[in-house]
């Protein structure tokens, strides 16, 4: 059996400068907080971000910014410290930053219907080249997309999102890199697991291959590169 552990350390240096990055978590709930933070203390830059929120920002007393909800962070700490170039993003309100730096023109954030942002980074997993949506027919969201009528009714065609690395976290994962994801945390993961090259996944709790019963996995370990056990450096 091949031993994919690896340190947070030496999951963020397998990130180059300008990579496409899939990040997983829901408010920060499922984010892989170790890999994040050793990606926040490297020299890494320009990254291009697909994640469905940018979290809670820490607290900034002089600026007005309360800290964190209940320690979620999520990818707040890359926006911070300006890592991130370009966001695929489904909202950014629970974090100023983003939208500060979105208003002054550094920071690109290409916001998405929630459900959009799932079903292309699925299609990119799936080897799709993209999808028809009703969704944002109409509005700013269809601006220079392609429109595309079935049956008398107008789609936006969206592209397939495809990443270089995707980093997520699994509540539990066995030592073949099999995961099982609890509650909300499960959102995007799989999903970004099948769509991006190099998949590294942060585990809240490691067990021996078996005991994730088979029904239970919800990412296959020959999906999964390497494996953090959480809270390791």
């Amino acid at each position: 059996m091949k031993n994919k552990f690896i340190s947070a350390k030496e999951a963020a240096a397998m990130i180059k400068d300008g990579d496409f990055v899939m990040v997983g978590g829901f408010l920060g709930h499922g984010t892989p907080d170790s890999i994040i933070n050793a990606i926040a203390d490297s020299d890494i830059k320009d990254l291009t971000i697909a994640v469905n929120d940018t979290g809670f920002p820490a607290a900034d007393p002089e600026n007005g910014v309360k800290g964190e909800k209940h320690g979620f962070r999520g990818v707040s700490e890359l926006v911070a410290r300006r890592k991130v170039k370009t966001l695929y993003v489904s909202h950014i309100g629970t974090n100023p930053e983003t939208g500060r730096q979105m208003s002054e023109g550094t920071l690109d954030v290409r916001l998405t219907p929630q459900g959009t942002l799932a079903e292309r980074i699925r299609a990119g997993g799936f080897g799709l080249g993209g999808i028809l949506t009703p969704t944002g027919v109409g509005t700013d969201v269809a601006n220079g997309k392609q429109v595309i009528n079935v049956d008398g009714k107008d789609y936006l065609l969206e592209t397939a999102l495809k990443g270089d690395v995707c980093v997520i976290k699994g509540s539990i994962v066995d030592k073949m890199g099999n995961v099982y994801y609890k509650g909300t945390t499960k959102n995007f993961c799989p999903l970004m697991a099948a769509a991006c090259k190099t998949v590294i996944v942060e585990a809240e709790k490691v067990v021996e291959p078996g005991e994730i019963e088979p029904e239970d996995v919800m990412t296959p370990f020959v999906l999964v590169d390497y494996i953090v056990e959480g809270g390791k450096n």
